[in-house]
């Protein structure tokens, strides 16, 4: 069974990081949970609330599920995992300093190895330095996390650079995982996509 590395820690958007969970799981790859430790992680949940008498410019946090990282990333070998799921919420804002994790993602990226972002996973991939001469997608408030690192921003729901799938929030999961899905089962089959952007 191939496994897919998901990199989490608090305040891990819980739609972005359960879906996929689940999702790969019915289509056979064993997605391993990592953090900064082996514990349990607090999930949230972003949401613009609908009904408020004062209207929000950006998502509310709340409290969500708990998930739990099954291993810490000094002791990840990421030669072990076909691909790599980074999610949103406002993990990636303080992960992204994690230097593990920062070998980690290169790794993917040097490796042509399929690597999916969400949202403000995006983040990560930022401060890894591998979004130079890379087209992304993610949400508007973090454009400049692809667009300050060499990248360029597309403002479409799923874009398409080679090993990079990404897309802007889980709402557009339904095309975006299916493309993810496509590229791990080519990996599996040890057919790996070449650099064509694809919107």
């Amino acid at each position: 069974m191939y496994q897919v590395l998901m990199p989490i820690g608090d305040a891990t958007e819980i739609m972005d990081t359960l879906y996929p969970y689940f999702r790969l799981g019915e289509e056979g790859f064993d997605v391993v949970v990592a953090g900064p430790e082996a514990r349990l992680y607090n999930g949230v949940m972003h949401e613009v609330p609908p009904g408020t008498k004062i209207p929000w410019d950006i998502t509310r946090e709340q409290p969500a599920y708990h998930v739990k990282a099954e291993v810490a990333f000094h002791d990840v070998n990421p030669d072990d995992y076909a691909g790599l799921f980074l999610s949103g919420g406002r993990a990636p804002e303080y992960l992204r300093y994690n230097q593990d994790l920062l070998r980690i993602t290169r790794h993917f990226f040097d490796r042509d190895k399929p690597v999916a972002i969400v949202c403000h996973g995006v983040e990560i991939a930022a401060a890894a330095g591998c979004l130079v001469g890379r087209s992304a997608t993610t949400v508007a408030k973090c454009e400049l996390d692809i667009t300050q690192f060499g990248g360029t921003f597309v403002n479409e729901p799923l874009v398409v650079d080679g090993n990079l799938v990404s897309t802007r929030t889980w709402h557009d999961y339904s095309l975006f995982m299916p493309k993810f899905v496509e590229l791990l089962q080519s990996m599996a089959k040890g057919r790996v996509a070449g650099r064509e952007v694809a919107r």
